[in-house]
C-alpha cells in the first residue's frame, strides 16, 4: 500500500521544483566539514530549494568533537547523505559519533539517521511522535522530488526523549531549548562552554524562510524573542550562513512581522491568494534567497487562516437563519 502524506506535507513537498539531473554517476554531495568555533564544524547546505541537482543538501548540519566522541545537530536528508556526512567527521577526527539530535521533523533535517544507528538518537517528544506519523511520507515524496540521491533512504526514528534542560557531554555544558514556533517542535541548542547557538529552522538567514508546519506566526516571532535573549556569540541557522554579529533573529522576525502583516491586510482586503502571490517583496528582503519562491508557498500555506478571521466578524454579525 502507497502511503499518501497529509495535506501539510503536500503543501510542503507537491508544488513545482526543478528536475536537473544531479551531477556525475557517484551522488557526491561534496561535504567538507569546516571549523566554526572550538571544536565545532559546520557542513553548511546550499541556500536553493530541493532538486535534483543537490540532492536536497540544502540544511545546515553541525557536530561538535570532544574527548568522549561526537555530538552530531541534524543528519541531513538521504542515507546516502549521511553516510558521507559520517565519511566527512571521520576526516576530521577519530572519535565515534555518540549523540544526535534531530531539531525537528522535516525531512532535510533527519533522513540521514540510518547512517548513525550505532549513535543514540535523541528529539523533543512531540518531534518522535511527528517523525513516526509522517516520516514515510516524507520520504517517499522527497524521493520524488531528489530521485536516486534517496535510494535506500528509510525512516530511522530517533530513540529517545529530551525532556532536561541540560545535557554534559565531553566538557560541554549544553542547554536544549525546547520551541514550537516552526513545526509545533523545534528543539535548539547553546553549547554555555563555546557561545555556539544551534538554533535549526527557527532561524533562516539570508535565505526565505518555511512556513508548511507552523502553528502561527505570533508563537513563532515570540520563540525568536526567547532565543534573542540568550547569551551567544555565533548562531548556526538551520538554513543560510553564520551568523556572528546579531543579525540572524531580527532578520527572521523581521521577516514574520512583515508577512503577518500583509496576511492580514490582503485578507481583509479580500485579495484572492493569487493576487496575494504577486505581491512585490518588501525591498529589506531583495536580497534573500528563495524570496519569491517562498512567499508563493507562505500564501498557500497561511492564507485559509487569515481569510477565516477575517470572516469571522462578519459571521458573527449576520443574523441566525429563521
Amino acid at each position: 500500500m502507497r502511503l499518501r502524506p497529509p495535506g501539510w506535507l503536500l503543501c510542503l513537498l507537491l508544488l513545482p521544483w526543478p528536475l536537473w539531473q544531479a551531477h556525475g554517476s557517484g551522488f557526491d554531495y561534496g561535504l567538507e566539514p569546516r571549523l566554526v568555533a572550538p571544536d565545532t564544524w559546520l557542513v553548511e547546505g546550499r541556500r536553493e530549494a530541493f532538486s535534483r541537482d543537490n540532492g536536497g543538501h540544502i540544511v545546515n548540519v553541525a557536530f561538535i568533537v570532544t574527548d568522549a566522541g561526537v555530538l552530531l545537530f541534524d543528519t541531513g536528508p538521504s542515507r546516502r547523505f549521511g553516510e558521507q556526512l559520517r565519511t566527512a567527521i571521520a576526516r576530521v577526527t577519530d572519535r565515534p559519533v555518540v549523540h544526535v539530535f534531530n531539531s525537528h521533523a522535516h525531512p532535510d533535517h533527519f533522513l540521514g539517521n540510518q547512517a548513525f544507528a550505532d549513535a543514540s538518537i535523541w528529539a523533543l517528544p512531540d518531534t518522535r511522535e511527528q517523525i513516526a506519523r509522517d516520516g514515510d511520507g516524507l520520504a517517499e515524496n522527497l524521493y520524488g522530488l531528489v530521485g536516486d540521491w534517496m535510494r535506500g533512504t528509510e525512516v530511522r526514528q530517533p530513540d529517545r526523549s529530551l525532556d532536561q534542560a541540560l545535557f554534559e557531554f565531553g566538557g560541554h555544558r549544553l542547554r536544549l531549548l525546547a520551541f514550537g514556533g516552526h513545526t509545533g517542535a523545534d528543539l535548539a541548542l547553546l553549547d554555555e562552554t563555546t557561545g555556539v547557538l544551534l538554533a535549526g529552522d527557527l532561524v533562516f538567514y539570508q535565505r526565505a524562510l518555511t512556513t508548511p508546519q507552523t502553528p502561527g506566526l505570533d508563537v513563532w516571532r515570540q520563540d525568536l524573542e526567547r532565543l534573542a535573549a540568550l547569551d551567544y556569540r555565533l548562531l548556526v541557522p538551520g538554513h543560510g550562513p553564520l551568523d556572528r554579529e546579531g543579525r540572524a533573529v531580527p532578520q527572521t522576525d523581521t521577516y514574520l512581522d512583515w508577512l503577518d502583516g500583509l496576511l492580514s491586510a490582503s485578507a481583509e482586503a479580500g485579495l484572492t491568494m493569487n493576487e496575494v502571490m504577486q505581491t512585490p517583496l518588501d525591498p529589506r528582503f531583495a536580497d534573500i534567497a528563495l524570496g519569491r519562491y517562498e512567499l508563493q508557498r507562505s500564501v498557500s500555506h497561511l492564507y485559509p487562516r487569515y481569510e477565516q478571521r477575517a470572516l469571522e466578524p462578519v459571521q458573527k454579525a449576520s443574523p441566525a437563519p429563521e
